[in-house]
């Protein structure tokens, strides 16, 4: 039996560089619903991304809502923001929107290292 496909994405950049988050939402949901196997990882300013409202109040012109690709990627793939990324904001898992998880970088390295999977950084 061949291994499924998965991909992880770690989005870096939230409000701060909205044309890459929002590339990296994207990505994630196409490949998402291209059937592969999808994790989503947010980093430094992208963790605000996990807090409810954050995703709704964020505008890109001629992009998807990012709320909505968030919430699709919660349905059927993986959210997880990095734990140090939420401590310096003081953020713990009841902060995070149902569904979005907190892991180090022991999981990070864990999920990438996996056969067939290709991780992109954005």
């Amino acid at each position: 039996m061949t291994p499924s496909r998965r991909l992880v994405v770690k989005c870096t950049s939230g409000s701060d560089a909205p044309e890459r988050c929002s590339q990296a939402f994207t990505v994630a949901t196409t490949a998402l619903a291209s059937g592969v196997e999808v994790s989503l990882w947010l980093t430094g300013e992208a963790v605000w991304l996990a807090v409810p409202g954050r995703a709704e109040a964020f505008e890109l012109p001629h992009s998807a809502p990012l709320a909505d690709l968030r919430d699709a990627i919660l349905a059927g793939g993986r959210l997880t923001v990095c734990t140090q990324c939420a401590a310096r904001r003081n953020l713990n898992q009841n902060a995070l929107v149902a569904g979005a998880v907190i892991a180090g970088s022991a999981s990070f390295v864990e999920e990438i290292l996996q056969d067939a999977t290709q991780a992109l950084v954005y």
